[in-house]
């Protein structure tokens, strides 16, 4: 699944990408918010088991966008969202689709000068994920290769070693 993320230390607030968005559907379904002098997406995360797809009395809601023909503008979604990211206004509720509707990679992607907003693929992420905590926890990329001895060191050992080790530097 593609998700929409924003590098926070990147975008600088100048919200082109929500009014790309209020172009092209009369309402931007992303906001950014400042928080301490960074900003940060408010958008909809297409969740498993979404809240909003739950209770939608029309089954006009799915993870991905909203049939517009079935919705009835009840405001049940918005308020079980948990990020906040479903608006119902002018009788519609909203909530991003990823422009998925219209076939084009999203609008607030292109807008953004900063390049601070991505499409990730969470599966390619977490391959990669996976990846680097593997090569960390191996020491494939940090450690020469072992031989096959093993050194056992009980706690006196270790000291003798540490008092030689000294003794020979001095």
């Amino acid at each position: 699944m593609k998700k929409i993320t924003i590098q926070s230390d990147l975008c600088d607030g100048c919200l082109d990408c929500e009014q790309a968005c209020c172009g092209l559907y009369g309402t931007s379904r992303i906001t950014i918010r400042e928080v301490e002098g960074s900003y940060y997406p408010i958008i909809c995360q297409q969740c498993e088991n979404a809240p909003c797809v739950i209770i939608c009395p029309t089954d006009a809601m799915s993870s991905n966008g909203i049939n517009q023909e079935k919705c009835i503008a009840c405001g049940l979604c918005m308020m079980v969202c948990p990020f906040g990211a479903v608006k119902v206004e002018n009788r519609e509720a909203q909530k991003c689709d990823r422009c998925e509707s219209r076939g084009e990679s999203p609008a607030c992607i292109k807008a953004c000068s900063k390049r601070a907003i991505a499409l990730i693929d969470t599966d390619e992420l977490k391959s990669m994920k996976q990846d680097q905590f593997l090569s960390k926890m191996a020491g494939i990329k940090n450690k020469p290769k072992k031989n096959n001895f093993i050194n056992i060191l009980t706690s006196s050992t270790r000291s003798n070693r540490s008092y030689k080790d000294k003794k020979n530097s001095n």
